[in-house]
């Protein structure tokens, strides 16, 4: 009896020891006395009790948060930016042996990288360019991990956070920049309003009756509005004699 039952235990100890399930995004990296044998996964993995070690490795893309950086831009205006990384690990050995951790390792590499990019751009071209910014960090970043395993396979600034000062000169600066914007939509206003007046009193200067058929347009306007001012046209015409005689006055 108790034969058995040492039997069931170390056959029940050995199976625990030695079957691992993996999911369909881990890989398990087994060492077999201290040396890389291969990944496996995912489903069953059967393993040398003792003898062999599995480390788990996800295949999942991941997420991760660059603490903000205190950057000096080009132009030396002191900023605040953070950013997120979305990595994936594309090489399970390598992201086991050729780095102890690869996560912090990563994290470590995007802030210096990142104080470094973001120390060669000028304020503007952070807050218009971040594509251009985005895909330097990413190349960048990509080219240091690519001996680990890992894909960076994108990089985006989240948040630039800038001085108050700087948040009002650059408030006054948009305001300064609306209203050149508005005078010059007005001024270019006026100026269509004055060739088309001018142009109109070349028409009127070689058709006079046309004011004649303004001043009808104006009155029926004053009508529609039932205003009690009433007013009587007079012709040009009555007017042009005096208008001759004045003139003849100051040749004179």
């Amino acid at each position: 009896m108790l034969p058995t039952i040492g039997a069931v235990v170390l056959v029940v100890f050995f199976l625990s020891a030695a079957l691992r399930i993996l999911n369909e995004y881990e890989r398990g990296v087994i060492f077999r006395l201290g040396r890389v044998i291969q990944a496996k996964g995912p489903g069953l993995i059967i393993l040398i009790p003792i003898v062999d070690k599995m480390v788990k490795v996800s295949m999942r893309l991941v997420a991760m948060d660059v603490d903000p950086q205190d950057v000096i831009t080009l132009d030396n205006v002191s900023v605040k930016v953070n950013a997120v990384i979305y990595f994936r690990v594309i090489a399970p050995i390598k992201a086991i042996v050729e780095v102890e951790n690869y996560t912090y390792a990563i994290s470590q590499l995007a802030q210096t990288t990142l104080r470094s990019v973001c120390g060669q751009a000028e304020l503007d071209e952070l807050l218009s360019a971040r594509e251009k910014i985005n895909t330097k960090l990413q190349e960048i970043l990509d080219t240091h991990t690519d001996p680990w395993g890992i894909k960076v396979a994108n990089v985006e600034l989240k948040h630039i956070d800038l001085p108050q000062e700087m948040q009002r000169a650059m408030a006054k600066q948009a305001e300064a920049e609306r209203e050149r914007r508005a005078k010059v939509i007005n001024a270019e206003g006026e100026f269509q309003a004055a060739d088309r007046l001018a142009a109109a009193a070349k028409i009127i200067d070689q058709y006079p009756t046309a004011i004649q058929l303004r001043y009808l347009q104006t009155m029926r306007e004053m009508s529609a509005e039932q205003n009690t001012t009433t007013i009587f046209p007079l012709p040009l015409d009555l007017f042009r004699p005096f208008i001759k005689l004045v003139e003849g006055g100051n040749k004179e």
